[in-house]
């Protein structure tokens, strides 16, 4: 009687991997909250920015480490197969980087000029600046890699990739929903977040667009003077909100904004039809 190997399923895999991700990562996450001095006690509590650095860190290293355990031992395919191909992927990365450079700014100008902001100071801190970026980085690198690379990717080898899309990025949206000043609306945008970061992976199979505009997106909304999905951190720009409404996204940031939500829109249909036209082209 010949016996084949059972092949676990992109689903289960995904499934398997939460509790050991939580235990690995949470332990990561307490030896940094350690380390730094934090409040470990208060999930909530403030954080200087080298402290949030700190955590990070061993963020990134938890989830690294049980990414790099389940593609050698459960999925059995080389970690760079989650998207780390760098083979003509740098006009990417770059695209990835304006773009949210460019939605931030155009953002930015428009409140301003609405008076839905009020502009107050320059507030240049080299040091902070430098952290900031390191620490976005991180964070873009990490979730890209969990959500687009191996949620999303284990998805796809179940399900249609749309319906994957949208599982993905249903989960992307719910890992937010214990950020500061939340509501349903940036719910909403942040599933819209999770669609437009992961459309481009359908194609590629690459991070590095996602990545770039995840830290691009995080990154200027921050400079500029913008709390990130809910959390203030250190900004180059400062400005006050004459009103909290949906228009300026009050507390919780741009990312609670209508504008965030039309971005994200045009963002997704033009990506869309980029790499619809594309195939085309070269099915041609």
């Amino acid at each position: 009687m010949n016996k084949t190997e059972y092949v676990m399923k992109g689903w289960q895999r995904i499934l398997l991997i939460i509790l050991p991700y939580i235990f690995i990562v949470g332990i990561f996450q307490l030896i940094g909250g350690l380390i730094s001095g934090a409040d470990i006690t208060n999930i909530q509590s403030e954080k200087t920015s080298i402290q949030q650095l700190i955590i990070s860190v061993f963020d990134f290293t938890g989830t690294f480490l049980i990414l790099w355990f389940f593609m050698k031992f459960v999925d059995k395919e080389d970690f760079v197969r989650l998207g780390f191909g760098t083979k003509n992927r740098l006009k990417e990365f770059i695209v990835g980087i304006l773009l949210g450079l460019l939605i931030m700014v155009f953002a930015f100008v428009l409140l301003n000029q609405l008076q839905e902001i009020l502009f107050l100071r320059i507030n240049l801190d080299l040091t902070e600046l430098i952290i900031s970026i390191i620490l976005f980085t991180i964070v873009a690198v990490v979730e890209e890699t969990l959500f687009r690379g191996y949620i999303l990717r284990n998805l796809m080898s179940s399900f249609n990739k749309y319906f994957a899309l949208i599982i993905s990025s249903i989960l992307f949206s719910a890992m937010h929903s214990f950020n500061s000043n939340v509501d349903l609306f940036s719910l909403l945008n942040l599933f819209l977040a999770g669609i437009l970061l992961g459309l481009s992976y359908l194609y590629t199979k690459n991070l590095w667009f996602p990545i770039a505009l995840h830290l691009s997106w995080n990154l200027f909304q921050t400079l500029l003077g913008f709390n990130v999905s809910g959390r203030d951190t250190y900004s180059i720009i400062e400005f006050k909100i004459n009103e909290e409404n949906f228009m300026n996204g009050g507390a919780f940031g741009f990312e609670g904004s209508y504008l965030s939500l039309f971005a994200q829109i045009l963002s997704i249909a033009s990506i869309g039809f980029y790499y619809n036209r594309k195939k085309l082209t070269t099915t041609a």
